[in-house]
């Protein structure tokens, strides 16, 4: 068997809707990889603010994109956390800033292609979970299972703030409405990859359910399309 033949079940959405709660949570039950792409845009954003790139500069974006060392524990006493050469970044990669960052890298032909083979490289046996807004459209189309994770923004807001507050992170309610609206806009209107269900995804809204609820109709809809439901 090739990599080809390795499961694959996407997560898309926009920013809020649950997309990696969820995700990691089937990877877990499934015992699969794990991919959190939107954090590889973060990684780069968040390395490339450090270095002082600017957003224009393409080539030195370029070759910091292929210099990262991105990991993502499944096992361990670092599970769970995002590695950036070798430095736990969970946290600084959340900051709004770095989102608006990698929203704005996400954005870029260039740097996208940069990254999409590093993406690809996740899909290892015995399967794996990918996390993102393009998953299922551009990174992996040949995916058997595709959801697309929805909510209001409101709602998408709040939670964001919650999940800010519990990492003793300050922030305003009302303005991370704004951004999360506005980012919306971009990552839906941009030119390559813009933010949309695939044709063949299970679109989910997420507004008034709780994690176990999406939880379940995620993997009802992995028992009905993978062989065994995804056992290994």
């Amino acid at each position: 068997m090739t990599r080809q033949d390795v499961p694959i079940v996407t997560i898309d959405g926009p920013g809020g809707a649950g997309k990696g709660t969820i995700a990691q949570a089937i990877a877990a039950r499934l015992d699969w990889h794990f991919l959190d792409s939107g954090a590889i845009y973060r990684l780069l954003a968040l390395d490339s603010l450090e270095a002082g790139i600017a957003v224009d500069d393409l080539p030195a974006l370029i070759a910091r994109s292929q210099a990262l060392q991105i990991e993502f524990p499944t096992v361990g006493p670092q599970a769970g956390e995002v590695l950036l050469n070798g430095v736990v970044v969970t946290t600084a990669i959340r900051d709004e800033a770095c989102g608006a960052r990698a929203s704005e890298l996400a954005a870029i032909p260039a740097v996208r292609d940069a990254l999409l083979a590093r993406q690809r490289a996740f899909r290892q046996w015995p399967g794996l979970v990918a996390d993102g807004r393009d998953m299922g459209t551009v990174v992996f189309p040949d995916a058997a299972v595709k959801i697309f994770l929805t909510a209001s923004a409101e709602e998408r807001a709040r939670r964001r703030h919650k999940q800010l507050m519990e990492q003793g992170v300050s922030a305003n309610l009302a303005d991370l409405l704004q951004e999360l609206r506005a980012r919306d806009q971009r990552d839906m209107n941009r030119a390559v990859a813009p933010l949309a269900p695939a044709e063949d995804a299970i679109s989910v809204d997420t507004t008034s359910m709780d994690v176990e609820a999406v939880i379940r109709t995620v993997m009802e809809q992995v028992e009905a399309c993978i062989p065994n439901g995804g056992a290994v």
